[in-house]
C-alpha cells in the first residue's frame, strides 16, 4: 500500500499561514485522465514500474499530513486490496496514528485499532474536525476525485498534485469531474519521477474558514 503516492515534492506552506492545513490532492492518473477503472481497481497503476510508491520522497510528503481524507471506494478497495480487517497493523505501518475521515453514505467496515472516522454530507459541515485534527499539518485528499471536486466546490482545496502514468483506459472513474480553469489553477511544479511526470498546480480561490 501506499495507494497513489509518489516522491519528491517538498512540504509547503499554507497559504493561509504556518498553522493553517493545505488540502492537497496528490494522487496518480492514466494519461487519459482516470483514476481507476470501472471497478473502482488500481491494479492498472500497480503494473506500473514505481506505482505503489512508497520511497522517500513520498516519506517527506507524508511527514507535512497531519488527516487523511478519502472517499468510500478508495476505502473499500485498499481495505480489500491490502485485507487489513484481518491484518490491521499494515495501516498504521504505512500510514502512522494519522485520523482518516472516510466520506460515506452507507456502512462501511472498520479497521481494528486504527482512528478512521466516518462521515457524510457537506465536506464545509466536517471540515472544521477535519483541521482541528490536523494540528497545522496537511490535509491528504487521498481519493477520489469526486470528493477532490466537493473540497474544490467549498473552495477549500489548495493543491494538485498529479502523477500522470505511461499507461491508459478505455473508461473509469475521471481524475477531477469539475470544471476548474486557467483562473484557478497555477502550474508550480513540472518533473519527471521514473516513469511518471508529475504536475503540481495552486488552486485558488476563497477558503470557507478565513
Amino acid at each position: 500500500m501506499p495507494v497513489n503516492t509518489f516522491a519528491g515534492f517538498r512540504v509547503g506552506v499554507s497559504r493561509y499561514g504556518d498553522d493553517m492545513a493545505r488540502v492537497i490532492f496528490y494522487t496518480a492518473t492514466t494519461l487519459n485522465g482516470f483514476l481507476a477503472d470501472d471497478d473502482d481497481s488500481l491494479d492498472w497503476l500497480f503494473a506500473v514500474p514505481g506505482g505503489e510508491g512508497g520511497d522517500a520522497g513520498f516519506q517527506t510528503f507524508l511527514a507535512g499530513i497531519g488527516v487523511l481524507v478519502q472517499g468510500s471506494s478508495t476505502y473499500r478497495w485498499v481495505l480489500e486490496h491490502e485485507d487489513l480487517v484481518a491484518h490491521p497493523e499494515k495501516w498504521p505501518a504505512y500510514y502512522g496514528e494519522r485520523p482518516t475521515w472516510v466520506f460515506t453514505s452507507r456502512e462501511q467496515p472498520v479497521v481494528p485499532g486504527v482512528d478512521i472516522r466516518f462521515a457524510s454530507g457537506d465536506v464545509r459541515d466536517v471540515w472544521p474536525q477535519i483541521r482541528d485534527a490536523a494540528g497545522g499539518r496537511d490535509v491528504w485528499v487521498v481519493g477520489g476525485g469526486d470528493l477532490a471536486g466537493q473540497f474544490a466546490d467549498a473552495g477549500l482545496l489548495d493543491e494538485l498534485r498529479i502523477s500522470i502514468a505511461p499507461a491508459t483506459l478505455p473508461s473509469g472513474k475521471p481524475l477531477l469531474p469539475r470544471t476548474l480553469g486557467a483562473d484557478r489553477l497555477e502550474l508550480t511544479s513540472v518533473r519527471q519521477a521514473g516513469a511518471f511526470a508529475e504536475l503540481t498546480y495552486r488552486v485558488t480561490g476563497a477558503r470557507d474558514d478565513e
